[in-house]
């Protein structure tokens, strides 16, 4: 089924869409070419920022389309379908990180441990760290 969807003032024509109720379904090129993020294997990316795709497959069906409605739900951008037409409208995001910089990612700095030896944030990527801080102010 053939559906417009508007994206960030953009019109494209979806080829291979699937309507189900409030969920629009789109194959992975459909997906780029409407919205500029790419599916790859951590997750739904555009630039470096990245969304990770659910553990349970929820927004992948059977014939490997991704689940438009829900991936603009994450991203906090409302949606409006004109039904008669095929036409779906996702509006501006309000107020997802995501959707306003480049990368989720914290930028790089180096601290002193108790002791004096300095560490990098960056030697610590992919892994969970605690950090404390504290002033006498």
């Amino acid at each position: 089924m053939s559906v417009t969807i508007l994206f960030q003032g953009e019109g494209q024509t979806a080829r291979d869409a699937r309507e189900d109720g409030d969920r629009l379904w789109v194959s992975a090129d459909d997906l780029e070419a409407a919205t500029e993020w790419v599916l790859k294997p951590v997750g739904l990316c555009r630039e470096e920022a990245c969304v990770p795709l659910p553990k349970d497959g929820a927004w992948v069906d059977a014939d490997g389309r991704i689940d438009l409605t829900a991936f603009a739900g994450r991203l906090k951008r409302p949606v409006v379908r004109d039904e008669e037409h095929s036409v779906w409208a996702f509006g501006d995001s309000v107020g997802d990180p995501l959707a306003q910089t480049p990368s989720v990612q914290a930028p790089d700095f180096t601290l002193p441990d108790l002791d004096g030896e300095m560490h990098s944030l960056s030697d610590y990527r992919g892994r969970k760290i605690f950090l404390y801080s504290w002033g006498s102010y």
